[in-house]
Order: structure tokens, then C-alpha cells, then sequence
């Protein structure tokens, strides 16, 4: 186009006094374009031309967060054992019933409270109406959704905008950060939407029904500062044991591709010991990149005390060590007293 419109531009402008019946009005003169001027638009680069380099930024959740007025700690034990940076393609891999919600909540609070240069998008996809109005009443960022009792292709639609929305930011030297819930039922109403290529695979699912949604969770990266810097940071939840052949399948489609895993436990929530992280499974790549030299020794260290445990054991055991010390930075240093 003239202007060099993309997909998921923020227009601003004046609109035209004669409206088309059954139209919008059209757009008679164009000010802005993503808060830039439409000249300014036109020089900006392409989102998959810019080069992806390994995150290196972390992005620090621990924000003396509570839960019904006591310590909640879920972000200590993400920071140290599966620490997030800007530009991660983290997938938190979730049996029923396991405190996804919790997780998804805790981060979102952490991420508004100490990077509000970060703008932050919650995507739930075919969630549970009474979610969205849980997120959307906790104001943590944009909330955009579509539940379930919309058709697939609503939720197609609605993923692939938000993406676009956040790679236009990106674009434009910003960090932005998506929680999606949930990959897999994304990728379900994909597979739903498209026209089938004939091959299925195991489960029902198209073989060609995850190139989008894989195209979505590739999206997620940091950007060379040679080249602008900014960050996409995608945070996907990923459902695993519910009963369903497919969504094993999309599990393990995507079990690769990400450079965080963060694994819940159902035997943890099953006891009730919250948060319900498997800490010997959970784990960041190159998270020598994000922790300092403080960090990575504490989290070494107790990841050799108890890896000889059980999951309860091993959880119980470090909010031990949590309850006696208010921050991680405390933590180090009782750790460092104790050696």
C-alpha cells in the first residue's frame, strides 16, 4: 500500500463525513501510524528479517507478591530455578487441575510490577468465560480473549491479531510480553479451521494444522541491539494428561521448541503444597546468560541437594528455606552462611 500498512498497525486519523450504508466510514487522512509519523512507518524493518539472539535480560518476577496474606512464592522459585528473560519462548507444561491460573497470575503481577516498559498481552484462547473475568478483574495488562463458546475460527482470528499487534511493537524497538492460555487448545481450533491436507496424524490432528501455531511460538524472541533491540517474550501453557490423544501430540510437537520449560506437578497440587512446580524437570537454556554468579551457585547448589528427593520433598524442603528469608537475595546469603 502507499503507506506500507501491516497487519496489527494502531491507525490514527480523520475520518471521512460521508459514510457508506452498511460501511464504516473510510479513513480520509492518515496522522499516525503506531504513534509515528506514516513516514516514520514506512522506514521501520521486517519482523522476520531482524535476527534472534539468545535472551540475555532477565526479567526478575519477585515482587513480595502475596496470597490471602501470606507469602506466595511462586516468582522466588521461578527467578532462581527457571528464570525468564526478555525475549524467552517459556512453555509451563500443565496437567488439569495442577494451578496454572496461579502460575499464569503471579508472573503477570511480577512483570507489571517490576518492567512497566514491558507491555504485557494475556491471550486466552477458548478459556472459561469466568477466567477471562478473573484476569481481567486482577489488571495486569491487556486482557484479550476468546472463550469457548465461540467458533474456532474466532479464536484463530483472535491469536493471529494479537501476534501482528506484537510484532508491530517489536518492530518499533519495544519489549512485549504474551501469556497464552492455552497453545494446545489454540492449536486445536486451528486444526478445526483449516481444510485438511488428507495426511493425519495420530490423534486426529492435520499434519499441517501446527505450522501457524508454531509460526506464533517462533515469534518469541530477543532482537539483536545492532538491529534495534527490543524483545517478544512468549509464555504458553501447555496442556498434558487430560485424557486426550491430540493434545499429547501438540505436546510433543512443541516440547523442543521452547528455550524455558517450566513443568507442573498434579502430585504436589494433589497435596496441596502450592506453587506445584516440578523443580528437577523445570529448567531454562543458557540461564547462565540471565542469573549472576551469586544466582547460578545457589541455584546449582540446591538443584544437587535435591535432586535425590521426591517432588514433595524437594518443594517442601526449598519453602523451607524460602519462609526463613524474605527475598532471594537474602536466600543467597543464608545459603552462603550455611557452606
Amino acid at each position: 500500500s502507499k503507506y506500507g500498512l501491516r497487519t496489527g498497525d494502531e491507525l490514527m486519523g480523520v475520518v471521512a463525513a460521508e459514510s457508506r450504508p452498511g460501511k464504516s466510514p473510510p479513513l480520509a487522512y492518515l496522522a499516525r501510524v503506531n504513534d509515528e509519523t506514516p513516514e516514520a512507518a514506512q522506514r521501520r524493518p521486517d519482523f522476520n528479517r531482524l535476527s534472534a539472539v539468545h535472551p540475555d535480560e532477565q526479567l526478575k518476577l519477585e515482587c513480595g507478591r502475596t496470597w490471602r496474606g501470606e507469602p506466595e512464592f511462586t516468582n522466588r522459585v521461578i527467578d532462581l530455578f527457571c528464570p525468564f528473560g526478555k525475549g524467552q519462548r517459556a512453555m509451563i507444561v500443565a496437567p488439569a487441575k495442577a494451578g496454572k491460573t496461579m502460575v499464569m497470575q503471579a508472573v503477570a503481577q511480577g512483570i507489571v510490577t517490576n518492567h512497566p516498559e514491558c507491555h504485557l498481552m494475556i491471550l486466552l484462547v477458548d478459556e472459561r468465560p469466568e477466567e477471562v473475568t478473573e484476569m481481567e478483574q486482577c489488571g495486569f495488562g491487556e486482557v484479550i480473549s476468546s472463550t469457548f463458546d465461540r467458533p474456532a475460527d474466532r479464536h484463530v482470528q483472535v491469536a493471529e491479531m494479537t501476534l501482528e499487534r506484537a510484532r508491530r511493537r517489536v518492530e518499533q524497538g519495544e519489549d512485549v510480553v504474551i501469556i497464552l492460555d492455552s497453545i494446545t487448545r489454540m492449536a486445536r481450533a486451528y486444526n478445526t479451521v483449516q481444510s485438511g491436507s488428507g495426511r493425519t496424524m495420530s490423534g486426529g490432528l492435520d499434519s499441517n494444522a501446527l505450522e501457524k501455531p508454531k509460526r506464533f511460538l517462533g515469534s518469541a524472541r530477543k532482537i539483536a541491539p545492532d538491529q534495534g533491540g527490543g524483545s517478544l517474550t512468549i509464555i504458553a501453557t501447555a496442556l498434558v494428561d487430560t485424557g486426550s490423544r491430540m493434545d499429547q501430540v501438540i505436546f510433543e510437537e512443541f516440547k523442543g521448541t521452547g528455550n524455558s520449560e517450566l513443568v507442573l506437578s498434579r502430585e504436589l497440587a494433589d497435596r496441596r503444597i502450592y506453587p506445584a512446580i516440578d523443580l528437577t524437570a523445570s529448567a531454562t537454556r543458557k540461564e547462565e546468560l540471565l542469573l549472576d554468579d551469586d544466582q547460578l551457585w545457589v541455584s546449582h547448589a540446591m538443584r544437587r541437594q535435591l535432586s535425590g528427593m521426591g517432588t514433595s520433598e524437594a518443594m517442601m524442603d526449598l519453602l523451607g528455606a524460602m519462609k526463613k528469608t524474605s527475598t532471594n537475595r537474602d536466600l543467597i546469603e543464608w545459603a552462603r552462611a550455611k557452606t
